[in-house]
């Protein structure tokens, strides 16, 4: 063991012992020997031979070092280390105490306490002092001859080894080192890695802190008993005989002080760590920090307060459960039902509408709803997806385009009424997340042919005008349903229960019309008012005997089959709920009043002049003319409206009012004619005075053309009158056919009184007559024209002409009647001009379809001119 506290200034070690500089041994040098100073910050483990233990510097005791495999967590510094000395002084970063920074670094030693490359040198042993620490070890000395040792590295022996120590840790090993005596005694032990306060690293050969010196009888731990070959162990005995070979075996033993030597020193110091030479000096590296310690309760509470926690949260789902599936289990079931099962409708198929001989006018096939979900088409795709769609459906690329930008919801209506083909294309075009429904569209074969009569369907497959609207319940059947259980998406749970009631189709409803005359007389009008630039036109043909409705015609005329583009006012069936003033067709109401009361007869002669006075008004003929003598048969033939108001003032206002009411005006017409109206009848004891005299030739009352028609079928037909009738019958589901009851019949006037007033009518038609232009070759015709201020409503004053002509052929045994009437014409407005050739044109056609063959008889003589 060395027993000097530093190093001397030479080679060799110094010959009193005197410590370094700074080492615990400087300030009792003793002169003599050629030592050299020692630098600072030894480490010679060594208690210092100048400084003996006393009472201010006691020996420490040596503490017991806890193996570090026993600690969970780390070493505990504290445990067994005696309270450091206040009187100690702080160290510095390197461990040293009073080196100045100018002294020169020391030179480079080996592991046997020599410079590197230099042979120690301790000429006699003078170079080792006692020591109280006992057992301490001593660095290798060299004899003369031998062969400086070379110091093994050890695996961390590198360039930041310390180069050498200093006085402060001389002194550290000389309170702290362990005494020889008494180490065979103690227990080998494993060395823990060192441990210091500040977690700095100590010199070579000092010990750990929190050990005093070594007793009598102690030895370092880990370290084998005297006993053993101190040379196998490189083990350092303090004996005088040193070799070479001993300084590198007492190396080998000391590899782990040696690495403790390489550590820097304890901060504190003002003087900076010595440098390499020409580096810079090692960054000592930072104390490991103490391992956090989690400081946990009491095992036992824990877990009580987690069992009363869960006990806690499963007690609620427990009551949770037991209101769900006990208390509650109906609702919750009845929701789950709810949510679980759906009614489907399955739609009923609508009924045909035919005209008289079957031929469809409205039809129901299959057809497909189309449908897709915006959010799953991709964008990069949807401007394809857009032109596809759009040139499959007839729709526009820009509106598909904005339909599939919707994608805030995901359910975007495509088309409807699509035919099953396209749907069946448009679905194999692999276009995503579409989907089609099966559904029924009403077709319209005729397009136009009877458009307002029939009506058309809207989008939920009710009827909005015309017989679809009238009719809807017989036409629309009854919807069937169906009860079945889906999942999540809409798709259905196969083996799950269903109930289904079975749709019941609507039935078809044949009406009365036929096909051809309605197209004869929708031409007819159509092309009449185009001529007259007229703002609309309407076409009645009537079966006299059974006052069923031939034909219904408008013009313009509604297109059925593009009915969203069409005008509204084209919706209206003008031939039933439009109301005008008759004028002059409905003189044949007075001349039937009057020879009904008996007050006149056709040959009853008046002195007719061109004009009356009426109350406040006077009232004039279509035409001027001198006073002269007529028969109230030529009256009526020459349409005079001075002679009609004479006869009508032989029966006074009530009775021509009674008449009026009989014929219809002011009523409803039955028969199920769709949106017809019943014009207009004041009362007569509101009329004014000039109203008495005007009612008489049709102005101051407002009639329908079905109104209007019903009158002349009710001349035609001997005096009786029968509601009009639109329906022939229903067709059911088997095919069975089954009529519509009869219309009405009431008698007006006697046949005797209908037989005068038709050949009044047929004079008319005649050569003296208003309505030539309705003559029929080969037929005897009877009509009466009209001509009637027009009352604009919009205007809120009379402005325009109605222009009428009604008749009936053949006039001896009547068999059909025919209304044509135009509205506002700018060219040309008398009834005998302008409705009168419509008149032949669809009578001349209807008795042709109808195959109604010429009765051959020649119309009796009759007195035409007073003067015959």
């Amino acid at each position: 063991m060395r027993e000097s506290g530093g190093r001397g200034q030479g080679p060799g070690r110094g010959a009193g012992g005197a410590g370094s500089q700074g080492g615990p041994g400087a300030a009792r040098r003793t002169p003599g020997g050629p030592g050299r100073s020692g630098r600072q910050g030894g480490s010679a483990r060594s208690d210092g031979s100048g400084r003996p233990a006393s009472p201010e510097n006691p020996p420490r005791r040596p503490s017991e070092r806890l193996d570090p495999f026993e600690l969970p967590f780390g070493h505990d510094d504290d445990r067994g280390r005696p309270p450091r000395d206040p009187s100690e002084e702080p160290r510095g970063r390197n461990g040293s105490r009073g080196r100045s920074p100018q002294e020169p670094p020391e030179e480079p030693r080996g592991r046997n306490g020599s410079a590197r490359g230099r042979p120690p040198q301790d000429p006699a042993g003078e170079g080792r002092a006692g020591s109280s620490r006992g057992r301490s070890r001593e660095e290798p000395r060299s004899r003369p001859g031998d062969e400086p040792a070379r110091p093994r590295r050890h695996p961390r022996d590198d360039d930041e080894r310390p180069r050498g120590r200093s006085a402060s840790q001389g002194r550290d090993e000389s309170v702290r080192g362990r005494s020889a005596a008494g180490r065979d005694d103690e227990p080998l032990r494993r060395r823990g890695p060192a441990r210091d306060d500040d977690a700095a690293p100590r010199g070579r050969g000092e010990p750990p802190r929190g050990r005093g010196p070594l007793g009598p009888g102690d030895r370092p731990r880990g370290r084998p008993a005297q006993g053993h070959d101190d040379r196998a162990r490189g083990r350092d005995d303090g004996s005088p005989r040193r070799t070479q070979a001993g300084s590198s075996r007492a190396q080998a033993v000391s590899r782990q002080d040696a690495a403790r030597e390489r550590a820097p020193g304890r901060r504190g110091a003002d003087v900076p760590p010595p440098r390499r030479p020409g580096g810079r000096p090692p960054t000592p590296p930072r104390p490991p920090r103490p391992p956090l310690m989690l400081r946990l309760g009491s095992p036992r509470r824990r877990i009580n307060i987690g069992l009363i926690g869960m006990t806690f949260i499963l007690s609620i789902f427990a009551g949770r459960l037991i209101q769900m599936q006990g208390l509650d289990s109906k609702v919750y079931e009845a929701a789950a039902v709810g949510q679980r099962q759906h009614i489907e409708l399955i739609p009923a198929k609508r009924g045909s509408i035919t005209d008289v001989n079957g031929h469809e006018l409205a039809v129901t096939v299959e057809a497909r709803e189309v449908s897709i979900d915006p959010t799953k088409v991709p964008a990069q795709v949807r401007q394809q997806v857009a032109r596809s769609l759009a040139t499959q459906l007839g729709k526009t690329e820009q509106e598909m385009a904005e339909k599939l930008a919707r994608t805030h919801t995901r359910y975007q209506l495509l088309a409807r009424d699509v035919d099953p083909v396209v749907a069946t294309r448009l679905v194999q075009a692999g276009i995503p997340s579409l989907a089609t429904k099966r559904t029924y569209r009403r077709l319209y074969p005729a397009g136009d042919l009877a458009g307002s009569l029939i009506g058309f369907v809207g989008d939920e497959g009710t009827g909005l005008g015309g017989m679809e609207q009238a009719k809807n319940s017989l036409l629309a059947g009854r919807d069937g349903k169906q009860r079945v259980e889906t999942g999540r998406d809409g798709q259905r749970i196969p083996m799950t229960s269903s109930q289904r009631t079975a749709p019941v189709d609507g039935k078809d409803v044949r009406l009365t019309i036929d096909r051809d005359i309605q197209w004869a007389a929708q031409k007819s009008i159509d092309e009449q008012v185009r001529a007259s630039n007229a703002d609309s036109g309407t076409v009645i043909v009537m079966d006299v005997q059974t006052a069923q409705i031939v034909a219904m015609a408008n013009a313009p005329e509604l297109d059925l089959n593009n009915w969203r583009k069409a005008d509204e006012s084209s919706y209206i069936n003008k031939a039933a709920a439009d109301v005008f003033e008759p004028g002059s067709t409905n003189k044949v109401i007075t001349a039937a009043a009057a020879l009904e009361a008996g007050a006149v007869t056709p040959d009853t002669v008046y002195r007719v002049p061109d004009r009356i006075r009426c109350a406040d008004q006077v009232l004039h003929d279509a035409h001027t003319h001198k006073v002269e003598s007529m028969t109230f048969r030529q009256a009526v033939a020459e349409s005079s409206n001075v002679a009609t108001v004479m006869a009508a003032r032989e029966i006074g206002s009530a009775r021509l009012y009674q008449m009026l009411k009989a014929f219809g005006f002011g009523t409803r017409p039955g028969g199920g004619v769709p949106n017809a109206e019943a014009g207009l009848l004041p009362d007569y004891r509101k009329w004014s005075g000039s109203q008495n005299c005007t009612v008489a030739y049709g102005q101051g009352v407002s009639v329908t053309a079905l109104q209007m028609a019903s009158v002349y079928q009710t001349i035609a037909n001997g005096g009786v009158k029968v509601e009009p009738q639109i329906v022939a019958g229903t067709t059911d589901a088997s095919g069975r056919f089954v009529p519509a009851p009869a219309g009405k019949q009431t008698r007006v006037v006697s046949e005797t009184t209908a037989k005068e007033v038709t050949t009044m009518l047929e004079s008319a038609v005649g050569a003296e007559g208003t309505g030539q232009l309705a003559a029929i070759p080969g037929y005897r015709v009877a009509g009466k024209t009209g001509t009637a201020n027009r009352y604009d409503a919009e205007l809120g004053r009379y402005d325009g002409y109605t222009a009428s002509f009604a008749g009936f052929a053949p006039a001896d045994k009547p068999r059909l009647v025919v209304l044509s009437v135009v509205q506002n014409p700018k060219k040309g407005h008398f009834g005998g001009e302008l409705a009168a050739p419509v008149f032949k044109d669809v009578m001349t056609f209807a008795i042709k379809s109808k195959k109604i063959p010429p009765t051959g008889s020649v119309a009796p003589p009759v007195r035409a001119r007073a003067d015959q």
